[in-house]
């Protein structure tokens, strides 16, 4: 039965940048990758390729020795011109320099009709083979999914409520059919049900309100509302020993299309956003994309002089994205492109300053920000103080939408006291779920990094 969940707890961040929908006319890349470190999780990555190789779009170039069955393949075809490795050969990127025009390996082919008669093995070898499981993220402990394990559900977020986050119903326009198919590929792989979650405030696309075999649930609120994390714990919470599976939209739609078309499609569009970028606008592209004509001239120059000042180049949004440089390539999971001011200045006075142009949660002395609540804000990357006392204030738990208490399960996890991290709910969180914690901390922990900290703890003991 479908719900309609009204969240109270969490905090909009408002920020100058956000995409227009449209779609602007960038320069295609030229050189794509794929990173093992998108992949969390992944213990042993195997090359299937040699710098010099030809490849086709689906055409397989990395698996992980500890799950064989899945294969990453490359986004587009053309030839491998760099297997980039760092400390101790760890692998980094692998590199394609792409053809112009992009020619695909094939793989079976399905009418909508045979989907239904589809078994769960065959779709599962399909989708292992083509490329597109690693779309599908377990929980607990946000890796790729084991095609060896039953989720006792699926859950889908069809909306995102981080900073200037993308529209997915304008991402996935002209998808539908692609998108049901995924829906009942996924069906497939669980004896539970498909929740598909949509935002209960404002107009819903056709493509997510049409879908069919699903769940449908609305949620409204402040940010994390749009956290699949959220409503997994709101709908089907998972307990010791449960596991739940979960898959973004373009992802749903990726395996669709495999199916319909018999072919590895890493086409896509994303979000180009940030104060810093001229054209503030949506890109098509492929996974993997190099940045760069993104970036290169799409920078604002400064007020003051003719020379653009640092830019911080963020792969996703500013609270969870990766940093990559400016010729860096996107993450393969990301649909956003953020281009921020650096913030390489100490501030005298700081917060003590009178000004209503920094956004803070707290009612700080000298920030009003609180009195102007629909203002969008020009902000950098300057975190405006240094790690500190971890002290208790609530504030955690004021932003996070969920029946945990952050602060005690952060602190089990820097204890190392397994019991405890148990009790207070580690299961149910991954960095994204917590990452506002780290926004609104006056003592400037790296939250999200003590909680993968503390997945990996409980994972690998």
């Amino acid at each position: 039965m479908s719900k309609t969940v009204k969240l109270k707890k969490g905090f909009d961040i408002k920020l100058v940048g956000k995409a227009e929908k449209q779609l602007a006319d960038f320069q295609s890349a030229k050189t794509f990758a794929i990173k093992p470190t998108d992949f969390i999780g992944m213990q042993r990555p195997k090359v299937t390729v040699n710098e010099g190789d030809t490849v086709k779009a689906g055409t397989p170039i990395l698996f992980d020795k500890a799950m064989e069955k899945v294969q990453y393949v490359a986004p587009v075809s053309g030839e491998i011109v760099e297997i980039k490795r760092g400390d101790r050969r760890k692998l980094l990127e692998i590199k394609i320099l792409a053809d112009s025009e992009i020619s695909y390996e094939s793989f079976n082919k399905y009418s909508e009709s045979d989907l239904k008669s589809l078994s769960k093995d065959d779709a599962i070898a399909n989708m292992t083979k083509g490329g597109v499981w690693p779309q599908i993220i377990q929980r607990p402990f946000g890796i790729v999914a084991n095609p060896e394990d039953t989720p006792k559900s699926i859950f889908i977020s069809a909306f995102d409520t981080h900073p200037m986050a993308p529209d997915y119903g304008f991402l996935l326009q002209g998808q539908d059919k692609y998108f049901q198919a995924g829906i009942d590929i996924l069906s497939k792989l669980t004896p539970g049900k498909v929740y598909l979650s949509v935002n209960g405030e404002g107009e819903v696309a056709s493509i997510f309100t049409n879908a069919k075999g699903v769940e449908l649930n609305k949620f409204s609120g402040p940010h994390p509302a749009g956290n699949v994390g959220v409503h997994i714990h709101h709908l089907n919470p998972i307990g010791k020993g449960e596991i739940v599976w979960t898959v973004n939209p373009y992802g749903v739609a990726q395996i669709g299309k495999l199916f319909l078309e018999g072919k590895y499609d890493a086409s896509k569009i994303v979000a180009v956003t940030g104060s810093r970028a001229k054209k503030a606008a949506y890109a098509k592209t492929f996974i993997g994309a190099c940045v760069d004509p993104l970036v290169n001239g799409n920078l604002k120059q400064d007020e003051k002089s003719d020379l653009a000042p640092d830019t911080r180049v963020v792969s996703g949004n500013v609270l969870t994205g990766e940093k990559i440089n400016k010729d860096g390539y996107i993450g393969y999971y990301h649909n956003q492109i953020t281009l921020l001011p650096e913030g390489h200045y100490q501030e005298f006075l700081g917060w003590m300053k009178p000004t209503s142009d920094k956004l803070s949660y707290h009612r700080a002395l000298g920030l009003f920000s609180f009195l102007k609540p629909n203002k969008e804000y020009n902000l950098d990357t300057n975190v405006r103080g240094e790690e500190r006392a971890f002290v208790q204030t609530g504030v955690f738990e004021s932003v996070t939408p969920m029946d945990i208490l952050p602060v005690y399960l952060l602190k089990s996890i820097m204890a190392e006291d397994f019991d405890e991290m148990e009790e207070l709910g580690i299961y149910e969180v991954i960095e994204e779920d917590l990452a506002l914690c780290e926004f609104v901390d006056v003592s400037k922990h790296p939250v999200q990094e003590i909680l993968r900290k503390g997945l990996d703890l409980i994972q690998y003991s």
